[in-house]
């Protein structure tokens, strides 16, 4: 009976070791369970972001301001009664210092003749 006893007392050692150490066992559980966190929150920003291409292409096909949009943004288009202006940045001034406003005129060129 003693030796029964000694021998699924070492059977249940051996399973124990096999649940909580082995690479199949409680670890794995975890691992698994980290790993499909991570994949749903990685669902949740794809479906977030599908979400707001499908409200794009819906506004693409049904509204003109974002068609409109688009065409200003991407391809630099303007309307037919609109105007461009590009404004483009002068050079930078220490702050109190005046930016002179035209550019000084070249000297002018004496011509001289020896006949």
């Amino acid at each position: 009976m003693k030796v029964l006893a000694a021998a699924l007392l070492l059977v249940l050692a051996a399973l124990q070791y096999r649940l909580w150490v082995s690479d199949d066992g409680v670890r794995s559980l975890f691992s698994l369970g980290e790993s499909v966190a991570q994949q749903q929150a990685e669902n949740e920003t794809l479906l977030r972001r599908n979400e707001q291409l499908a409200a794009e292409v819906k506004d693409l096909k049904e509204g003109l301001a974002a068609l409109e949009e688009r065409a200003r943004n991407d391809l630099g288009m303007i309307g037919a009664d609109e105007t461009f202006f590009q404004v483009v940045e002068g050079p930078s001034a220490a702050p109190g210092t005046a930016l002179p406003l035209a550019a000084p005129a070249p000297a002018p060129v004496q011509q001289t003749s020896t006949r």
